[in-house]
């Protein structure tokens, strides 16, 4: 058993939307006290580290309204209910860039900012990815550049602050170890 668990008394919903969900609840802490918890709820996310045939890992530019900035990330999406984060997986990667992959490896699967949100998301590895036909059309709110870059490229990006979100600066991580690996 955990002994740092917070058992909820109260939950009061604020707002329920199409990605997020608000809600406040009062817990009964470990020492006896009582406290306030604002909560974030999202069915959770997924995000492709994709590599194109030049070894060259494929990147969305868009605009973020939270940032008030546009952000180079690794194409990445909401999970819909009951969606196997494979499949969507899959079909982020080709709604984001037009890339389909054959293969998915599975990475790791971190909390975003679980200090008020629930957001899980899975992170995977496409290697073996070919540009789509007929593509996925994406979300019709979205506005999206891709950028394909070599790891140092992507590592220029990172100390210059146009990769600045976790999950990219992750992947970039992941690449960097990945080739460190190779080397020995």
């Amino acid at each position: 058993m955990d002994k740092f668990k917070e058992k909820t008394l109260e939950t009061e919903k604020i707002f329920s939307g199409k990605v997020v969900n608000l809600q406040v609840d009062k817990v009964l802490l470990p020492d006896g006290n009582t406290a306030t918890r604002e909560l974030i709820k999202h069915p959770g996310a997924v995000a492709v580290i994709a590599l194109n045939n030049d070894h060259k890992i494929v990147f969305v530019k868009q605009y973020r309204k939270p940032c008030e900035r546009s952000l180079v990330e690794i194409p990445a999406g909401k999970l819909e209910p009951g969606e196997d984060p494979v499949q969507a997986a899959k079909r982020e990667l080709e709604e984001e860039t037009g890339y389909q992959a054959k293969e998915l490896e599975y990475v790791t699967s971190f909390y975003s900012s679980p200090g008020f949100a629930d957001e899980l998301l899975h992170i995977y590895l496409a290697t073996d990815i070919e540009k789509a036909t007929h593509p996925l059309q994406g979300d019709a709110d979205e506005f999206i550049e891709i950028l394909e870059l070599t790891l140092q490229q992507a590592k220029q990006y990172v100390a210059q602050q146009k990769i600045c979100d976790a999950k990219t600066n992750y992947a970039v991580l992941y690449m960097e170890l990945a080739e460190m690996r190779k080397s020995l």
